[in-house]
Parts: structure tokens; C-alpha cells; sequence
């Protein structure tokens, strides 16, 4: 399990199955996930509410609750806090319809550090992207420090948490996005690429960018050209670079539209 907040910040958490129950029946706060020992009897009400508010349940070993809680009576629940809800996909892909827009998205896949969350969600705000999504598992959540990063944008962005990113495409690829994996040994540019109609762009996270099967589902590969020696940009650097030509390609097509041709 990926540490919660990563960067050695700690994570946001109530525990024992009194305070967990109760806070999911309360539904005031915005739960990220909840860790459970088991789903036998003592703990079925608690699996069940939690699903039927889309938190997200993950069954774990003793020692990582003694990890997370090592001197509390954690009861074997552990729920973790998040700085907001989670959108649903049908949710994010209304967002373009109401603005009257074509469907503008960004997949990540495993970034754990929240600070590079918080920052590519600030970008993804500024670029008028609809909404992000991120996995379950392997990749930081909507914690205070992604909060504070994104510098208000988490207040302003749909934001989606989804079990299967591989699922995810192929749902989206149905409705008629296209779907590009930015991956630094692709053939083509992200510039040698129609942006203007549906798309959703997928970003790697630290290390080992994207995962081959979710690269493998994509229409498409596209990298950023490399002048130096280093032969990759950091996720969110990465994800300036590509969103924003999204929006040079947009804006270039409605300029061109609203200039009157000669008669």
C-alpha cells in the first residue's frame, strides 16, 4: 500500500470501528479509504456503508495498522480523511457537456507524492481540464498537503477515484474519447496530435511512469521532445507541457472561427 500523504507527511485518520460507523453515517466529512482487518460480521455494516458511499474498502494486515496507529485502539478500521468528495466519471464527463465543450481529461497513473498531485491539479484547473482521475491503489489522495499545493484549485477541480484505470479507458474510449499515454520513447510529438475533439491525456507517475497495461489500452503514444541530457520532466512539469497545448490547439480553433474570411 502506498504511504497515505506521502513525503513522510502524516496521514489524516480515525480508527475504531465506533468513531469509523459513525463518521460514514454522518457523511460530514469526505472519507478517502477505509483499511479493515476482515468483512466478516463485526465489520459488514461498516464494508456496506462505505460502499454505498463510494469509499473505497482495502483489507490489510495487522502490521500496517499497528504501522498507522501503533499506540491507539484502532479495532482493526482504520478510515482515512480526505480535503473533499470524489466525482463520479458521469459526473466529470456532464462538466464538458454544460460548458459546452468537448471532453478534456487527464488520467494519472501512480503518483504518490502529493505534492506533484497538488501541482498537476493546479495546472489541470488553470488549463480548463474537466476533470482527473486517479487510481485506488499505488497514488496519493486528496490529503491536506494536495490541498494546500493545488493552491485553492482542489476547490475547483472534479476530481475521480477509480478501482481500474485499464476499465476506465475503455469506458471512455466507448463514449469517444481518444485516449494518449504521454510516454518518453514515443514515435510522435504531443504537438503532431489533433487535441481539439474528445481526448483524455494519461501521466505517469515517479519512476516508472506508466504501467505497460494501461499504456498498452491507450489509441496512442506521445512524448515531449528533449533537447538535453535529462530525458524525462517531472509529472507535473510534464502535464504543464501537454495540457497547455491542449489549449493552444483550442483556442488557435476558435480564433480562426471567429475571424471573418474576405468575400
Amino acid at each position: 500500500m502506498a504511504p497515505v500523504g506521502g513525503s513522510g507527511s502524516p496521514p489524516e485518520l480515525i480508527y475504531g470501528l465506533h468513531a469509523v460507523r459513525e463518521a460514514l453515517r454522518a457523511g460530514a466529512r469526505p472519507l478517502q479509504r477505509l483499511l479493515m482487518l476482515r468483512t466478516d460480521r463485526q465489520f459488514a455494516d461498516l464494508a456496506q456503508l462505505a460502499k454505498a458511499q463510494r469509499v473505497p474498502v482495502h483489507i490489510e494486515p495487522p502490521l500496517a495498522f499497528a504501522r498507522l496507529v501503533p499506540s491507539g485502539n484502532h479495532q482493526g478500521v482504520i478510515a482515512f480523511i480526505a480535503a473533499k468528495s470524489y466525482n463520479t466519471t458521469e459526473q466529470i464527463l456532464e462538466r464538458g457537456k454544460t460548458r459546452g465543450e468537448q471532453p478534456f481529461l487527464v488520467l494519472l497513473d501512480g503518483v504518490e507524492d502529493p505534492h506533484n498531485l497538488g501541482a498537476v491539479l493546479r495546472t489541470a484547473e488553470a488549463a480548463g481540464v474537466h476533470g482527473v482521475f486517479i487510481p485506488e491503489r499505488r497514488a496519493v489522495g486528496l490529503t491536506s498537503v494536495v490541498a494546500k499545493v493545488s493552491a485553492g484549485a482542489l476547490d475547483h477541480i472534479f476530481v475521480g477515484c477509480v478501482g481500474n484505470l485499464i476499465r476506465l479507458i475503455q469506458e471512455l474510449k466507448k463514449t469517444g474519447l481518444w485516449v494518449y499515454g504521454v510516454d518518453p520513447q514515443a514515435e510522435k510529438l504531443h504537438t503532431d496530435i489533433d487535441m481539439t475533439g474528445p481526448i483524455a491525456l494519461v501521466l505517469g507517475g515517479e519512476g516508472e511512469g506508466i504501467r505497460p497495461g494501461v499504456l498498452g489500452e491507450c489509441d496512442d503514444r506521445i512524448r515531449i521532445p528533449m533537447q538535453g541530457r535529462v530525458q524525462s520532466l517531472n509529472v507535473s512539469a510534464a502535464a504543464a507541457v501537454t495540457l497547455f497545448e491542449v489549449v493552444r490547439q483550442r483556442r488557435r480553433g476558435v480564433v480562426q472561427a471567429a475571424t471573418p474570411t474576405e468575400s
